[in-house]
């Protein structure tokens, strides 16, 4: 029987005994949180198409992509370092690095604070200053401010926590331009407005989890038919948000054909969750995680959009 198989619930291994390499490696991985990174890199890249009007520098690309895995992946270390306590309680976190033993505390941090200072260096050296400097400071955002400050005092954690998971798009134009513009601004707040609603559903699935650690996600603080009315409220801002690029000139008739097609039924499905809460829709039947993975589904849509309409002007 393996360290994580007798692991008791609730309890952090400290010395796990024998961790072979290749599960180390796969660990150390996973403290960057590859799957997040994954959704920060998928609007990064479409917007240095839409500042550059077509093809961006292809070595641009890549180094913005690396810094920018380098940067949220040393972020996320930071996160699952703080928060291993909680970590270790919650089903749905319990398998992570630091509490199954096989990265030690000690390890994650200087881990972390190699990955923050390599993207920063990388940036600096590489893209350019105002990327670093926006880089580095999404990271201590998310770190400092949503981790170690919001996350566990107040139900609007994630509103603003969030702002760290909106600069990638600030970060993909500025790395361009070396500049920050009102269309990465309005990008900046798609993705602001996107966030609350994109997880309060996983948040509204995993409710138990967060009250048994104490977390006050919005879902464990408020019922059903407060969190499916906030939810849709942020849904219709954002979709009004994302249709503010074409009247402004940086997009055509590409992007918001998308952008409508997507907003609605985005909207569809937002109102669809709120009319089963308000009617006391508990359990599975109330499917809070259609919206969950819709939403992943339209910011990708809606960015590959804002890749190609360039090439359709």
């Amino acid at each position: 029987m393996t360290a994580v198989e007798s692991r008791p619930a609730g309890v952090l291994v400290e010395n796990p005994g024998h961790r072979p390499f290749g599960a180390r490696a796969k660990a150390f991985v996973a403290l960057t949180k590859p799957r997040v990174i994954e959704l920060l890199l998928m609007t990064t890249v479409p917007v240095m198409f839409l500042a550059a009007e077509g093809v961006p520098n292809l070595w641009l690309v890549l180094a913005t992509c690396v810094g920018g895995y380098l940067s949220a992946g040393g972020a996320g270390a930071y996160n699952m370092y703080i928060d291993r306590d909680i970590d270790a309680m919650m089903d749905r976190t319990s398998q992570r690095p630091l509490v199954t033993g096989m990265v030690s505390p000690r390890e994650c941090l200087a881990f972390a604070t190699v990955l923050t200072i390599g993207s920063t260096v990388w940036f600096w050296t590489l893209v350019n200053p105002l990327s670093a400097v926006l880089s580095l400071g999404a990271s201590l955002f998310y770190v400092v401010v949503y981790t170690m400050i919001l996350k566990r005092r107040t139900a609007q954690n994630i509103v603003w926590g969030g702002i760290a998971g909106c600069m990638p798009v600030i970060i993909g134009w500025s790395a361009v331009k070396n500049e920050v513009s009102w269309a990465s601004l309005i990008l900046f707040l798609v993705i602001f407005f996107w966030t609350p609603p994109h997880y309060w559903p996983l948040s509204m699935k995993v409710k138990d989890d967060y009250e048994r650690v104490g977390v006050p996600m919005l879902p464990v603080v408020a019922g059903n038919k407060a969190v499916a009315k906030q939810i849709v409220l942020y849904s219709w801002v954002m979709v009004a948000v994302s249709l503010l690029l074409q009247p402004l000139g940086y997009t055509g008739w590409f992007y918001t054909l998308v952008a409508v097609a997507c907003g609605y039924l985005w909207l569809k499905e937002a109102h669809a969750l709120q009319a089963r809460a308000k009617a006391g829709v508990t359990g599975a039947k109330l499917k809070e995680m259609r919206l969950f993975h819709w939403s992943i589904t339209y910011v990708s849509l809606l960015f590959t959009a804002v890749a190609i309409d360039p090439f359709l002007r």
